[in-house]
């Protein structure tokens, strides 16, 4: 995916979240896995909206519990889910027990979500 379609996804992600949120809302990083952390589209998204691209192992996702976990994430990444648990993880919240991390994410062909 490349970065103008990533920088495109966080955009409608963000307006989408913004009643939720607050208008004020921005994101502080973008996170994903070790695997898709050079990801040209993630790393020139990163660049242009000046946030740092943080990325996590496979153990790390792994051992943070998802609510909907993924069984095509499970199939091409090895964890349950990358969006969320990476979310959870920069959030500090991996393992708390609630709270809300992650803005859009899922199913984002490229690998490259608002939470990616």
């Amino acid at each position: 995916m490349a970065g103008a379609e990533v920088l495109a996804l966080i955009g409608r992600t963000l307006a989408e979240a913004g009643a939720v949120l607050g208008a004020g809302a921005r994101p502080v990083a973008l996170v994903t896995a070790e695997a898709k952390a050079g990801e040209p589209g993630l790393v020139t998204a990163a660049a242009r909206l000046g946030l740092p691209l943080r990325a996590y192992g496979a153990g790390a996702l792994a051992g943070v519990a998802v609510p909907d976990p993924s069984a095509v994430v499970l199939a091409a990444v090895g964890v349950p889910g990358v969006a969320e648990a990476a979310a959870l993880l920069a959030a500090g919240r991996a393992g708390a027990g609630g709270g809300e991390a992650e803005v859009g994410g899922g199913d984002v062909r490229g690998g490259a979500g608002a939470g990616a």
